[in-house]
């Protein structure tokens, strides 16, 4: 089966061809790193991240590239306030950005360029486009002409006549209302390029068009982002970039919000969960779970109790694949994934259908180690690694491996805790041993409230964390 993927720009899933076979170019809209990332921040890079997975695991080579853009309104306000450099604001937080990647297993892109190191590729962008008509400057501003590039707004399917852009302090000298900012001129105290129309700034859109041209080429396979950069992000990306004479991105990928209350989550409605805080209070395995099995293209309506239940799904998961290695050891994940897991994923990434193959194999690879067939169990656990691997929640192998919960210090801990846990289980089993039922059952319902799973077994007791609450 062919990979399939819904492209915004025709409105349905298409088969996916890459322009050149056995390799895929993705550019992915990154961080506009104005503040720390909270959770609806993190999943676009969360998303795309499991597509380049699945993707190299059909076989492609993938070059990968997800911008910095390091300069912009938000950030210069930030800068004004706070009365820190603008360029200081922007890396703390594209730090920020990237320990929240690396948090939950994201892996490093091919080429993370900042906008503000590819000035002279934007200028060079709008002297074509001023040549050929496209742009014109204003006031120290450059502007793009809408009307002189016959596809604009096919991406977001809107009529031009009913189009209002948004509007920026400072942008005079437009002949038409719509048209768009690829330069902005020179303002008091803040950063500014020299150019031959004057002194100023890149616009937003002219520094995607720019880096991907520079990084990718005139045409490549994927471009992504989030569904909010539909309009006037990407529509006035491929606006330039085309006039320009690139083709550009042959498919367009948008992921869906996370949203709390219905709203999408954002700095000003103060509602924002920052990474930094969530990893304190969950482990970054089952946030990778949370935020990643949702379809991409579905809106994820955050909230505790939903968390929650992906940590007791994970967690049963989890209990599989170490009753299999307590038993046998280290078992290697398969060759290939179940052939419903691939279709699942070939059709639209549908994380949903390929998690149910995951959950399936988990409750067969149990129902194996209760009758006590260890080979069944072992091959359900090696096609559960594999399948995990793709999604990068493989908790056996990096960088989770060793990984409970505990900062790093998980296995120290763990053993602590296993320590404990068996003198009180030592003492249930004197209670039943002395046939004090009651006991018995008052310790093991205690250890279940302080979120552990006790299962006797022929072998006697042991225990596993379970659901409910944070490692």
């Amino acid at each position: 089966m062919n990979l399939r993927l819904y492209d915004t720009s025709a409105r349905q899933i298409r088969d996916f061809t890459p322009l050149t076979p056995g390799r895929v170019s993705i550019y992915l809209c990154g961080a506009t790193v104005q503040a720390a990332p909270h959770i609806g921040h993190i999943r676009s890079g969360l998303n795309f991240d499991i597509m380049r997975r699945w993707l190299a695991y059909r076989g492609f080579a993938v070059t990968f590239v997800r911008n910095v853009t390091d300069i912009d309104d938000k950030i210069i306000a930030k800068s004004a306030d706070q009365g820190r450099p603008w360029w200081a604001i922007g890396y703390e937080n594209e730090r920020a950005f990237n320990d929240a990647y690396d948090a939950l297993g994201c892996l490093p892109p091919t080429n993370e360029p900042r906008a503000t190191g590819h000035i002279p590729e934007m200028i060079e962008m709008m002297r074509v486009l001023i040549e050929r008509g496209h742009a014109y400057p204003a006031d120290g501003n450059v502007y793009f002409d809408v009307r002189s590039y016959d596809g604009y707004l096919r991406l977001s399917n809107q009529e031009l006549d009913n189009l209002r852009q948004p509007e920026s302090e400072g942008e005079t000298g437009k002949r038409d209302p719509r048209d768009f900012a690829m330069w902005k001129a020179a303002r008091p105290g803040e950063p500014s390029w020299d150019t031959p129309w004057g002194p100023g700034r890149p616009g937003w859109h002219l520094e995607c068009s720019a880096m991907a041209h520079k990084y990718l080429g005139a045409a490549f396979d994927i471009h992504g982002g989030g569904v909010d950069l539909v309009f006037p992000h990407h529509e006035n990306e491929i606006a330039q970039s085309r006039a320009y004479g690139d083709d550009f991105a042959a498919y367009w990928a948008h992921n869906a919000w996370v949203t709390m209350s219905g709203e999408k989550m954002s700095k000003s409605l103060g509602n924002s969960l920052l990474v930094s805080e969530m990893v304190k209070h969950w482990r970054p395995i089952v946030l990778r779970y949370y935020l990643g099995t949702p379809h991409y293209r579905s809106t994820i309506e955050y909230g505790e109790e939903s968390l929650r239940e992906a940590d007791t799904a994970f967690a049963r998961i989890e209990g599989f694949l170490r009753r299999v290695v307590e038993l046998v050891g280290e078992v290697e994940p398969a060759a290939a994934v179940p052939t419903a897991f691939a279709e699942a994923m070939d059709e639209d990434l549908s994380v949903p259908q390929a998690l149910a193959v995951v959950h399936t194999t988990v409750r067969q690879g149990n129902s194996a180690l209760t009758a006590d067939d260890k080979d069944t169990a072992v091959a359900r656990c090696a096609e559960l690694r594999a399948m995990l691997g793709v999604l990068g929640l493989d908790p056996l192998a990096e960088p989770w491996a060793g990984d409970t919960g505990a900062g790093g210090r998980g296995e120290e801990l763990r053993g602590v805790v296993d320590a404990l846990v068996s003198l009180v289980l030592e003492q249930r089993q004197a209670a039943r041993a002395r046939k004090d039922y009651a006991a018995a059952d008052a310790i093991r319902d205690e250890l279940q409230r302080s979120g552990l799973v006790i299962e006797d077994t022929p072998s006697g007791p042991r225990w596993e964390l379970g659901g409910g609450g944070p490692a």
